[in-house]
């Protein structure tokens, strides 16, 4: 199967781009270096918060030096024509601006695979490992490569990566944003991760459960973490039961985590938005 994958012109001409990919995996090898964002889509051809994915592009640009200016209409335009190509009843979608060429974006969709069931309904298991992000506020796909690398060593079973630093702090996901639950509080770090989407309405929708402390947790709090999950726009929630071989709280996905599971899902219903 080739996914459909698109470049749109400067003067807003949305063309096959010079090469095939087979998933958004593939294409990670051909794309060329630069920022992106990538979300999915509900109900075949609505989105949640796409404008903030925008946003953050221009964000990222401007972290990473790329002059880049964006005509949100066109681009809305040339993503309804990428994911009406490849038909699929629900998508994961990426855009890609180039370091080199900014005025020419490259818009790719592939089937949403969706988190597995029993992942959902018994918990992932994860595992650290203590690699820097170069510039982790901007969303570059130079961060692809390095984690795709790093995530080679992981074992099989391993779900997620979890990032580290020195001081064995629990920073974020290889492609999401990670929390606990300690103390009655939700922990999740406040800097030097990317600022992911869904972590926005996480930490809205947290006002009224659980108070929120943006600092990272460590290795050394896995004995006193309650619970743990980590959030992304193509996944949504994900309950983890499992961090370098210990087991958080009850081994099984716990009540907070369940209810912000409810909650997202709830606000993702009533605020998602036609392209």
């Amino acid at each position: 199967m080739i996914i459909p994958t698109k470049l749109l012109l400067e003067d807003q001409r949305l063309i096959d781009a010079p090469f095939t990919a087979h998933s958004l995996e593939d294409l990670t090898g051909l794309e060329p270096a630069g920022i992106y964002t990538t979300a999915r889509t509900y109900d075949a051809t609505n989105v949640v918060m796409l404008d903030a994915h925008l946003d953050r592009l221009e964000e990222s640009a401007t972290l990473e030096s790329i002059p880049f200016q964006l005509d949100r209409a066109s681009l809305r335009g040339a993503l309804r024509d990428t994911l009406a190509a490849g038909g699929y009843e629900n998508a994961r979608f990426r855009i890609t601006i180039s370091r080199d060429n900014p005025n020419q974006i490259l818009l790719a969709a592939e089937p949403l695979k969706g988190v597995p069931a029993e992942i959902l309904t018994k918990g992932a298991e994860v595992a650290t490992l203590c690699i820097t992000r170069p510039n982790p506020r901007a969303k570059s796909n130079a961060w692809i490569g390095l984690r795709t690398e790093a995530a080679k060593s992981l074992p099989e079973h391993i779900y997620e990566g979890i990032v580290c630093n020195s001081r064995d702090e629990l920073l974020e996901g290889f492609s999401s944003n990670f929390y606990a639950i300690k103390d009655e509080k939700l922990w999740t770090a406040g800097d030097h991760v990317l600022f992911g989407i869904t972590r926005k309405i996480i930490l809205d929708v947290a006002h009224d459960l659980l108070p929120f402390h943006l600092h990272p947790v460590t290795i050394e709090d896995l004995p006193s973490m309650q619970e743990a999950f980590f959030t992304s726009s193509s996944r949504g929630v994900v309950p983890i039961v499992n961090i370098d071989g210990f087991v958080i709280g009850e081994g099984k996905p716990g009540p907070y985590t369940l209810e912000f599971t409810r909650r997202y899902n709830s606000w993702v219903q009533e605020n998602s938005e036609p392209i």
